[in-house]
């Protein structure tokens, strides 16, 4: 089987290609495309607690701590105990955290808006399916 021919071959070509794609808006906001998945995770207002937003990103958790580690020395981020749980340690977004969620978020919403422009309604439905059943397929860890 050629490489062109293999689902896994597209989806991370694609996914390369969208990730280069935020990663230059990034820059031009000091950031990255990590640090605005992980500043989109986290609650504006409640704060989020550290160990949940890892799960929300399909990271693990040495690569979030580094991450966490670099948004707070840009002052993007600061820590705090959880007041309901001292085992546990809130992340916060600052005022210029919240700047980048911000920048974060409209980037997706217009490349989101462009995609739906280019690709019918129909075949964007298709594609979300075929994209959760591949993910049920690894989820159910019966493949190997």
């Amino acid at each position: 089987m050629k490489r062109e021919e293999t689902v896994d071959h597209h989806i991370k070509t694609c996914w390369h290609a969208i990730y280069r794609m935020y990663n230059q808006q990034a820059v031009k906001h000091e950031s990255t495309t990590s640090m605005g998945f992980v500043a989109l995770n986290i609650d504006p207002k409640e704060g989020t607690p550290a160990t949940k937003i890892a799960p929300l990103m399909g990271l693990e958790s040495r690569s979030l701590t580094r991450m966490l580690k670099s948004m707070e020395e840009k002052g993007f981020i600061y820590r705090q105990k959880d007041p309901n749980d001292g085992r546990s340690v809130r992340i916060f977004l600052t005022d210029l955290g919240k700047e980048k969620r911000e920048v974060s978020r409209n980037t997706v919403i217009i490349f989101n808006e462009a995609v739906r422009k280019s690709i019918a309604a129909e075949k964007l439905e298709t594609f979300f399916e075929v994209v959760s059943t591949i993910n049920q397929l690894v989820d159910k860890k019966e493949i190997f």
